[in-house]
C-alpha cells in the first residue's frame, strides 16, 4: 500500500518533523491542528471562514452524526461534504470516546457495543464493521477504528481486557475497510494500553503491524496529569513507525500541542479553542485572557497584536468585552475566529521553526512567555 505521509524536514535536535499528508480532498501540511466540527459544523463560525483562515482538515463526530441527522439523510446528500458544503478534508472519530464518556449507558462485548442515545434514550448496537460503514457514508477522508477508551485509574486486568478487544476490533475494522470498493477514506488504527507501559508497547506494535495508513494514539488526555501525558506519549511514540502519520486525539492547549510536536506527532484536535471562545477566553502570546474582566472595559487595543482575524483588525478589546457582557452571540463568533486563527498561525510558526532546526528553542521561549515563566 502506498503511504499517505511524506516527511519534508526533520528537526536536527528533536523528533519534531514537517510533512505532507495526502488525502482525498487535498494535501495537509503537518504538524497540523484540526478544528472540531462535532455535528458537521465548527461551532460559532462559517465554514468559509474556517477555510479562509487556512484550514483544510476538520473533524466530524461519527457518534453524533449517526444519531443526528442520521445515516439516511447523509446518504441522500451523498455524504457530509455535500451536506455541510465543506469542500476540504474531514476526519471522523469512531465514536469510541463518546461511548467511553457515556459509561452508564453502554455495554461492551467482543461483538461490539450497545449504548443508549443521549438524545432520546433509544438503544443502538455498533460493531467495528458498522462504524466503518457509517464513516463511508459520511465520506470521511480519515476514519478511525472503533476502540475501547479507558480512564486512568483502572486495574491492569481491566486495561488488558480493553486492549484485547481494541485489537480484535482493529483487525475486523481493517478487514472490512480493505473489502470496500470505490472508497478513498484512509483508516487509522488506535493504540491503547492505558497507563501501563508494557500494554502501551504491546498495543503500539500490534496496531503498527496491521498496515493501517496512519496511527492514532488514544487513551491520553483523559484526566491524567500533564507529566503522565508527556511520559506515556513519548514512550508510546517510540514503537510507532516513522513513515506513518501520527495523530493524538483531544489535545489543544499550547503546552500539550508543542509536547506532541516534540515527540513527532503530526495531527491533533481539541474543542478547547472553540469552547473557550464561547465562554469569553481568547489566546494571546501572553497566555489565555478572559474578556469579561473589567480590566478590558476601556482597552482600545486588539485581542492580540499582529493577529489578522476580524476581531483584531476591526474591533477593540473593550467592544469584544461589551459583547460578552451583553450576551451578544457576536462575541463568541469573533472569539472563535480569533482562537482558530491564533492556533493556525502558531502551527505555521512551529513548522517554520522545525524547518530552521530551532524547534526546541522556539518551544522553550514560546511557553516561557505564554505561561509567564
Amino acid at each position: 500500500m502506498a503511504g499517505i505521509f511524506r516527511k519534508t524536514h526533520q528537526d536536527a535536535h528533536s523528533l519534531a518533523r514537517c510533512g505532507v499528508i495526502s488525502l482525498g480532498h487535498g494535501e495537509v501540511e503537518s504538524p497540523a491542528f484540526m478544528p472540531v466540527g462535532t455535528n458537521g459544523t465548527v461551532k460559532g463560525i462559517y465554514h468559509d471562514t474556517v477555510q479562509d483562515i487556512g484550514y483544510n482538515l476538520i473533524l466530524g463526530n461519527t457518534y453524533h452524526l449517526y444519531l443526528r441527522p442520521g445515516i439516511e439523510v447523509l446518504k441522500r446528500f451523498g455524504g457530509l461534504h455535500a451536506f455541510s458544503n465543506w469542500k476540504h478534508n474531514i476526519l471522523t472519530d469512531s465514536g469510541g470516546f463518546q461511548v467511553f464518556s457515556l459509561s452508564q449507558f453502554r455495554k461492551i462485548s467482543e461483538e461490539g457495543v450497545v449504548f443508549q442515545s443521549h438524545i432520546d434514550g433509544s438503544r443502538h448496537h455498533l460493531t467495528p464493521e458498522k462504524v466503518v460503514d457509517i464513516q463511508q457514508v459520511i465520506g470521511s477522508d480519515i476514519l478511525m477504528c472503533l476502540d475501547v477508551c479507558t480512564p486512568p485509574d483502572i486495574t491492569y486486568r481491566k486495561a488488558r481486557e480493553a486492549l484485547e478487544i481494541t485489537h480484535a476490533w482493529a483487525r475486523r475494522s481493517h478487514d472490512h475497510w480493505s473489502s470496500l470498493e470505490g472508497f478513498d477514506g484512509k483508516l487509522f488504527g488506535i493504540v491503547q494500553g492505558n497507563f501501563y507501559k508494557d500494554l502501551r508497547k504491546e498495543s503500539a506494535l500490534a496496531i503498527s503491524g496491521m498496515d493501517f495508513p496512519g496511527i492514532a494514539i488514544g487513551g491520553l488526555s483523559v484526566g491524567e496529569t500533564p507529566e503522565m501525558f508527556s511520559e506515556y506519549l513519548a514512550y508510546t511514540t517510540e514503537f510507532i513507525p516513522a513513515e506513518k502519520p501520527r495523530y493524538v486525539m483531544g489535545i489543544g492547549s499550547p503546552d500539550y500541542i508543542l509536547d506532541a510536536v516534540a515527540n513527532g506527532i503530526d495531527l491533533f484536535d481539541c474543542v478547547l479553542a472553540t469552547r473557550a471562545a464561547r465562554n469569553g477566553s481568547v489566546f494571546t502570546d501572553d497566555g489565555m485572557i478572559q474578556m469579561k474582566k473589567a480590566v478590558h472595559e476601556f482597552d482600545q487595543g486588539p485581542l492580540s497584536e499582529g493577529c489578522t482575524c476580524t476581531a483584531c483588525t476591526s474591533y477593540s478589546r473593550a467592544y469584544v468585552r461589551h459583547l460578552f457582557k451583553a450576551q451578544e452571540m457576536l462575541g463568541g463568533m469573533l472569539a472563535t475566529e480569533h482562537n482558530l486563527t491564533y492556533l493556525y498561525r502558531l502551527m505555521q510558526d512551529v513548522r517554520q521553526a522545525i524547518r530552521e532546526d530551532r524547534f526546541g528553542e522556539f518551544k522553550r521561549s514560546y511557553l516561557a512567555r505564554y505561561y509567564g515563566t
